[in-house]
């Protein structure tokens, strides 16, 4: 085993038992964890909020047990293979071993450790964007063919994850065109690549196709929800802070693009992350979609810091070159990561509002992160959700509907009993199971909602009361109730798919 090896693979386990220490056993899962979850149980082609790739993952989760283990585990991966992707692209340019450990080592004090703490699409779509970058090196490297074909196939999978790499294409493409490197449009095999690459990815067009292309509807609904609170200073000001240490770095790689003459035939990638930021920008996109950029440069600019710093006084830089993304990374592991109780973080709000990270979708400051307070009340909504299950007549013909997929999900996850919790909010609208007729209904209301919803639901049961919510006042959830209705006087499946088909009917 060569040395660089054995310095891989040491940097490979540290981002595990990073991972590992980075959140708090006061947290639960995230929101979008359980949804994701949850999908494992129902593959399909496609979802309302994602592609498929991740419901593949989540069955994967499923057949090793379904433990919080696995559930980090794969984030944790995703971000690793990121390094390892990085550092064979800096071997492909040549760089020597101080490069190598440069690029390791800023890949690992990144935004990604906060990325790949959560289950999510997000670690999977970095390592497609830094992936895709490096098939692109290693065909303008070679000129060899096959790497076209490599291309389309990370691109489809890429895809079939998130949608988010169709971004990619979308700033690299004017980029070659404005350099020498445009030859490749006149090559064959790029477009029977680009069917190969269509092949992978049409079963998914075709389930949007056959549902009405639910895409859209999504995409319509974050753009009037989220997107419109997007500010584009904002975002750019995101994109220094998810690489704080490693800005030097990133920085030289666009000198050294247009001006070091060993990177002549990349030039395209210093037009292509302008490109592809514009577009990001006019579309008002979320910060963090454009985490996946920038690894590849990472790689560029410890290639070229190499040579900068191989001789002479310079090369004594070399250590201070790598100890700065450690160095930066400390302030930040204090407030980038649920590792802090919600309590201590309450108490020390400032420093978390300075950076902005007390600001939620809504546009508005609260007293957690967004993301922390999404990981908190659900084990306590599903504890009381089983006790109050436990307890119904004829408990087995009972509906659990719930306001949000969160909530939904979370059930689904902890619950005790056999039972599945469904909603009528993203996908879980497909998941409802009317084959049976419903005696109970126990309602998860949001805490504004709960008096509407029993003065509505109520004249269909023979007793409504509220059950208990919950009372954790730092979860996103607080407030929230289980309204239990029993003894129905009416067929209920009739009005449940009366509203799903008047969800449906808007997609």
């Amino acid at each position: 085993m060569t040395r660089k090896t054995i310095i891989l693979i040491a940097f490979i386990l540290l981002k595990f038992l990073l991972q590992c220490i980075l959140i708090s056993q006061d947290y639960d899962l995230q929101r979008d964890e359980y949804l994701h979850l949850d999908q494992g149980q129902h593959l399909a082609w496609g979802f309302q909020s994602v592609p498929p790739f991740t419901s593949w993952v989540s069955f994967i989760i499923q057949l090793l047990g379904n433990g919080v283990f696995w559930v980090k585990f794969f984030p944790a991966l995703f971000g690793a293979l990121t390094i390892f992707i990085v550092w064979k692209a800096i071997e492909e340019l040549n760089g020597n071993l101080f490069a190598l450990i440069l690029g390791a080592t800023c890949i690992l004090f990144s935004a990604l450790l906060r990325i790949n703490t959560l289950y999510q699409p997000n670690s999977f779509d970095i390592l497609s964007w830094t992936t895709l970058y490096f098939i692109i090196i290693k065909y303008f490297k070679t000129e060899n063919t096959k790497w076209l074909y490599f291309g389309a196939v990370v691109f489809a999978i890429g895809f079939l994850n998130k949608y988010n790499l169709v971004f990619l294409i979308i700033g690299l493409l004017p980029a070659i065109l404005l350099t020498e490197q445009r030859k490749v449009f006149a090559k064959k095999e790029l477009y029977f690549s680009i069917l190969v690459g269509f092949l992978l990815v049409l079963p998914h067009l075709f389930w949007q196709y056959k549902n009405n292309f639910p895409v859209f509807q999504h995409l319509n609904e974050l753009a009037e929800t989220q997107l419109v609170n997007v500010n584009r200073v904002d975002f750019l000001k995101s994109q220094l802070l998810f690489y704080i240490g490693s800005i030097v770095v990133i920085f030289s790689s666009f000198y050294a693009l247009l001006f070091h003459k060993p990177f002549s035939k990349y030039k395209f990638f210093f037009f292509s992350i302008i490109f592809t930021l514009i577009v990001f920008m006019y579309f008002k996109a979320k910060d963090y979609y454009a985490i996946g950029i920038y690894p590849i440069y990472i790689s560029f600019g410890s290639v070229y810091l190499a040579y900068i710093f191989e001789s002479g006084w310079k090369r004594y830089l070399q250590p201070l070159a790598i100890a700065i993304p450690l160095l930066l990374f400390i302030p930040i592991y204090n407030v980038a990561f649920p590792n802090k109780s919600p309590e201590y973080i309450i108490q020390h709000s400032e420093k978390y509002k300075k950076l902005g990270m007390l600001r939620w979708e809504d546009g508005k400051d609260h007293l957690l992160p967004q993301d922390f307070a999404d990981m908190l009340g659900w084990k306590e909504l599903t504890l009381k959700v089983d006790s109050i299950y436990s307890k119904l007549p004829n408990k087995e013909k009972t509906l659990i509907l719930c306001d949000n997929y969160g909530q939904a999900g979370a059930i689904n996850y902890y619950t005790k009993q056999k039972i599945q919790a469904v909603s009528f909010n993203a996908d879980y609208i497909d998941w409802f199971d009317l084959s049976k007729k419903y005696e109970n209904l126990l309602r998860i209301k949001e805490s504004n909602a709960t008096d509407a919803e029993l003065k509505e639901t109520s004249p269909f049961f023979e007793t409504a009361l509220i059950a208990g919510s919950i009372t954790n006042k730092n979860s996103r959830e607080f407030g929230t109730s289980i309204v239990a209705f029993t003894g129905a006087k009416i067929d209920i499946r009739t009005r449940i798919k009366d509203e799903i088909d008047q969800k449906k009917s808007y997609r």
